[in-house]
C-alpha cells in the first residue's frame, strides 16, 4: 500500500470512531430524565401545556381554577399567564400548576 492508502484508512477508522463516540453520548443524553425535561420546557415555551391551574388564598381556599393549553411564568411574587383570549395575573398566592407531560 501507498501512504495515500494508508492516510485514507486512518481518517475513515477516525471519522467511524467520532461517529461511534457521538451516537453513544447522543443515546445516553437522549434516555435522561433531564433531556426528557428539557423538551418538556421547549413545548412549554413554544405554545404551552395542557395544564391544570389552581390558585389558592394564604388560608388555603381555592380562588380560582383554569384547564386548558397555558403558559404560565413566575416572577417577582407573581403569577402570570393567558388564558382563552385573557391575561391573568396574581399576586401573593399560592398557584398550583399540574402539566399533562407525555
Amino acid at each position: 500500500m501507498d501512504w495515500k492508502t494508508k492516510r485514507n484508512i486512518k481518517i475513515i477508522i477516525l471519522i467511524i470512531i467520532i461517529f461511534m463516540i457521538v451516537f453513544g453520548i447522543t443515546m445516553c443524553v437522549r434516555k435522561s430524565e433531564s433531556f426528557r425535561r428539557f423538551g418538556t420546557d421547549l413545548k412549554s415555551e413554544f405554545g404551552g401545556l395542557e395544564r391544570t391551574i389552581t390558585v389558592y388564598t394564604a388560608d388555603g381556599e381555592i380562588i380560582a381554577e383554569y384547564h386548558g393549553k397555558i403558559d404560565i411564568e413566575e416572577s417577582d411574587g407573581k403569577v402570570l399567564f393567558d388564558y382563552n383570549g385573557k391575561r391573568y395575573i396574581y399576586y401573593n398566592c399560592f398557584v398550583e400548576s399540574i402539566a399533562d407531560i407525555e
